[in-house]
């Protein structure tokens, strides 16, 4: 089995150093990759990113990740990828990355994402051009994650995994006011999700959410924002190719 770790909303300063590393130095043991669902800082500085890149530095299992929007909040995610990088970390944004243990080949397709709403509750391309790109900001993020899930359909891999921020599904929304789903995700990303082609979908950005959810298309997702999952991480298992159902 593939052993997924992952966990969102973080929310990182120089105050709270140290506090995920004993944690994370545990994950040889348990896991194969540490997915991060984007909100990794509090306020997106690059002294918040150093610390994150503290935490996950050199802790044994390969690491990948996606912003969030409090990453972009002080207007500096390249500063803030580029930090996460020297540290190691597989940033993505409407890319793919391959990483691999024990021979599996882990395929993983990442965005931020945004806002929209859902199926029968979402914004439309229409009216005041300040809304249009509201809505064609969403359709590019979700447009990014399907070539990356369809690079990685091309790539070989054991396992496709879409890692977002925000939500695919109002599923792993449960607990949040209803009123503010819009700006929780989008069925854009879902769409994005069963078309290219993934195992595992996973997210945060949702605190009073759910953990569990499933797309129209059936695949799993999984909101592992930390006041979610209640733990430094979350542990998901994936079968590889060769202990999956051939008939």
């Amino acid at each position: 089995m593939i052993r997924v770790a992952a966990v969102g909303d973080i929310h990182m300063a120089p105050e709270n150093q140290g506090t995920l590393r004993p944690s994370f130095e545990t994950l040889p043991e348990c896991a194969d990759v540490l997915l991060l669902a984007g909100d990794l800082t509090r306020h997106g500085t690059p002294e918040e990113a150093a610390v994150v890149a503290r935490e996950i530095k050199d802790i044994g299992v390969p690491v990948v990740a996606v912003l969030g929007n409090h990453d972009h909040h002080d207007e500096r995610p390249e500063e803030v990828t580029a930090i996460l990088r020297d540290a190691g970390a597989h940033v993505l944004e409407g890319q793919a990355a391959v990483v691999t243990a024990d021979g599996a080949r882990i395929g993983v397709a990442g965005t931020k994402g945004f806002g929209g709403g859902f199926v029968g509750r979402c914004a439309g391309e229409f009216g005041e051009p300040l809304m249009k790109e509201f809505v064609r900001y969403s359709r590019r993020c979700a447009d990014g994650l399907h070539g990356a899930l369809r690079d990685l359909g091309d790539w070989n891999c054991d396992v496709r995994i879409a890692l977002t921020h925000f939500s695919p599904v109002p599923d792993t929304l449960a607990g949040e006011p209803p009123e503010i789903y819009p700006f929780l995700g989008s069925y854009l990303l879902a769409e994005a999700i069963d078309t290219g082609g993934a195992d595992l979908a996973v997210h945060g950005h949702a605190h009073a959410g759910t953990e569990h959810g499933m797309t129209s298309g059936g695949v799993r997702v999984r909101n592992v924002a930390q006041p979610v999952i209640g733990q430094a991480f979350h542990v998901y298992h994936l079968p590889g190719r060769d202990q999956r159902p051939t008939g």
